[in-house]
């Protein structure tokens, strides 16, 4: 492919080929053709069109002035503005020059108009060129300003990762999670695609906040709230300000109603609805223990305790029968510390564990 200097040499040369003599119908057409091989000819040719012209008309307005002289102001040269008073003037028999016979009076002086030398066609073409570049224009610069912020982020099974982000706002990600960033001048994006976050988001009215977690959306503005995705299902915590639960917009039959969620709710959305808890702003804050290193159960199923250890370990604790799955915990436990809170199960339920190295298997003893 040609380059553009490349590209521009062919358009000059295309211009000064038409404005010579020989251009012919079979000249147009090849030039035609040129011009649809490619969006960079036509405006290459565009431009050097615009400026040849303008080029053209100050040659005239200096014809017969030396090199390096500028004319009086309202004085100028004869210049020879026709051929036919050119040879007139040399078949007089007074040899005079044009510089001898003074500054003609312009003041009656009117161009015939010029024969358009170009075909609709090629007006066509450029009409197109300046809407192509007004549309290349247009477009780089929405990218250029739209996206302020893309970037992806993870943890790793029993890590946490403090993310700050380019608005001013923090999110702080939980174990085995992953969320997509994309900040703009209209909205704030993250779509949370596993796991949980906790978000700490900076005030600004004219960009609403967005989490996307599984065809839901939460929509905040300045607000501090934790959003975690199980699946299909979806917990979100508020324990600061106001947020907005709703379907995504392409959601359909499946749309659900919008919930506000105020500090303290807690809400949780399954294909069966949502449910909203309220409770404290303190109770929220358990619920996100998870942020100092530790989980809080209250009267919870030991099944559900056992998976909320299990995001954060690589060690799993299995459930060995049904019994010990509905047995009821309660109490807060540091989460990287697996084998402590079976200890502690065995010593305070009628719990046997079989240990192995990638998991550990309570029994009803």
């Amino acid at each position: 492919m040609a380059s553009s200097r490349q590209i521009e040499q062919i358009a000059a040369a295309w211009l000064a080929r038409r404005d010579g003599d020989g251009w012919d119908k079979q000249a147009q057409a090849e030039l035609e053709a040129w011009l649809a091989e490619a969006t960079a000819h036509r405006v290459a040719f565009l431009r050097l069109e615009a400026a040849w012209a303008h080029g053209g008309r100050l040659k005239a307005l200096g014809a017969g002035v030396p090199a390096g002289e500028i004319p009086a102001r309202g004085q100028w040269a004869r210049a020879s503005f026709d051929m036919h008073e050119r040879r007139a003037a040399s078949d007089e028999d007074a040899p005079q020059t044009d510089a001898t016979k003074g500054p003609p009076d312009l003041r009656e002086l009117a161009f015939a108009p010029r024969k358009p030398q170009r075909s609709s066609r090629v007006v066509g073409y450029a009409g197109t060129a300046m809407a192509v570049v007004l549309a290349v224009a247009l477009g780089w610069g929405w990218q250029r300003h739209a996206s302020v912020e893309q970037a992806s982020y993870l943890t790793a099974l029993g890590d946490l990762r403090h993310v700050p982000l380019s608005d001013g706002s923090n999110a702080t990600m939980s174990s085995d999670s992953r969320m997509q960033v994309s900040l703009s001048n209209g909205e704030r994006r993250i779509d949370l695609q596993q796991g949980e976050a906790f978000f700490e988001v900076a005030k600004d009215p004219g960009r609403p906040f967005v989490v996307s977690a599984g065809g839901r959306q939460v929509v905040a503005v300045g607000t501090r709230f934790a959003v975690r995705r199980d699946g299909a299902d979806l917990r979100v915590v508020v324990t600061e300000g106001t947020v907005r639960l709703q379907s995504e917009g392409d959601a359909g039959p499946r749309r659900m109603p919008i919930t506000l969620l105020h500090a303290g709710n807690v809400a949780l959305v399954s294909s069966r609805g949502v449910s909203v808890r309220t409770g404290s702003v303190e109770e929220a804050e358990r619920d996100l223990d998870w942020r100092s290193g530790y989980v809080t159960f209250r009267d919870t199923p030991l099944e559900a305790a056992a998976a909320e250890f299990n995001r954060y370990n690589a060690r799993k604790i299995v459930m060995g029968d049904t019994e010990v799955a509905a047995m009821r915990v309660g109490g807060n436990f540091r989460w990287s510390n697996t084998e402590a809170f079976v200890r502690l199960l065995e010593q305070g339920f009628p719990i046997r564990a079989e240990r192995h190295p990638d998991r550990i298997v309570l029994h009803n003893n």
